[in-house]
């Protein structure tokens, strides 16, 4: 309930209430923000690229997002169908049974095809908008997040696609230096 009604007061502060020159993209970005910082659990299917440079995987999974935990489910490629990651705050690793899936970083922050979920949804939460439209005939949202002092192209970049409507996440990716590292194409969303 604290947690709610702070994101109530932090989403008031930060709209001024209609404050003129405020564009209807960035009330809605901000919106959302203060809707993902509410919630606790959500269920996510998510189709997973992640590209090395020469090497490019390609990932299905479930995930229960529940806090800070999360529990990943593989369903695709079928050799490590079922195989199951267990996600805790800075802890991703991905194994079972001898059989191990490439988690290597994509970026010096220690970003994993693992734990990218996880950072597409901490980005919603509290990622720094450095910009902010709609898209396909106002049907999506599209929010930027990087370093406030960076320059675009360089370092870690977060661009999050959202279903204006019902405000689902549809669609995240990561690029390093301007390299698109993962891209997650959201195939279902469930807050809880």
């Amino acid at each position: 309930m604290r947690k709610l009604v702070l994101c109530v007061l932090m989403t008031t502060l930060l709209t001024g209430c209609g404050q003129p020159g405020v564009s209807e993209a960035e009330e809605l970005a901000l919106t959302i923000r203060g809707e993902y910082l509410a919630m606790d659990r959500c269920a996510v299917q998510v189709s997973v690229t992640a590209d090395y440079g020469q090497r490019v995987y390609q990932y299905e999974l479930a995930a229960a997002v529940s806090g800070e935990e999360t529990v990943l489910t593989l369903s695709a490629p079928e050799t490590v169908a079922g195989l199951t990651a267990r996600i805790t705050g800075e802890d991703s690793r991905l194994e079972f049974d001898g059989v191990s899936v490439e988690t290597g970083p994509l970026d010096a922050g220690g970003l994993t095809p693992v734990s990218a979920l996880p950072a597409l949804l901490e980005a919603a939460k509290s990622g720094y908008i450095t910009a902010c439209a709609l898209e396909e005939e106002d049907t999506l949202l599209r929010v930027d997040c990087g370093d406030p002092a960076g320059s675009p192209g360089s370092g870690t970049e977060t661009v999050l696609w959202f279903d204006a409507s019902t405000h689902a996440l549809v669609r995240g990716e990561v690029s390093v230096d301007g390299f698109r590292v993962v891209l997650c194409e959201v195939t279902q969303f469930t807050p809880s």
